[in-house]
């Protein structure tokens, strides 16, 4: 039987262990190019080991609930990070390592103007759009070394399908 998870809102404070929220703050801004544009600045850093830091385009099917977490990955050499580009909410899955394993998942609903940076080896499920098809801005490793590990959870978490 599924265990069902509560899914709370995403806020940098919740979202710390795990890694960075990418969102507007505006104690980072800066004004440049002549006081045309705000900069944000350093909303969070891409870890990579070695070379091979990519920018790429995920686009998102979205999932249909009750939806069943049955597996977590992490990235062992670098942090991956994703931005929304269409606008919409998305879930956010994580949890603490216990002994080179996932422990209980903690859900998240980001907001359409927010993005996630997970740090390396942190524990998440792959990317869950809601609504409709959407896309993301992907930052994260690219080497020949298997930067990728798997685990399936014996009994699955169940979510529902969140409140927007």
């Amino acid at each position: 039987m599924p265990i069902e998870l509560p899914i709370r809102p995403l806020t940098a404070a919740t979202f710390a262990p795990f890694g960075d929220v990418i969102e507007a703050d505006p104690s980072t801004m800066r004004l440049i190019n002549g006081g045309t544009t705000e900069r944000f600045h350093r909303l969070s850093v891409a870890e990579a080991e070695g070379e091979g830091v990519i920018i790429s385009l995920f686009r998102g099917q979205p999932r249909r609930f009750p939806y069943e977490i049955a597996m977590m990955e992490r990235h062992p050499f670098g942090s991956q990070s994703f931005s929304p580009l269409s606008g919409r909410p998305f879930l956010v899955a994580v949890a603490e390592d216990e002994d080179g394993r996932p422990g209980q998942p903690q859900v998240f609903l980001a907001t359409g103007r927010q993005g996630v940076n997970y740090r390396r080896n942190v524990w998440h499920h792959p990317l869950m759009a809601l609504g409709d098809v959407s896309d993301f801005l992907v930052v994260d490793r690219d080497r020949p070394e298997t930067n990728l590990e798997e685990f399936a959870y014996e009994t699955p978490y169940l979510i529902e399908e969140p409140r927007l």
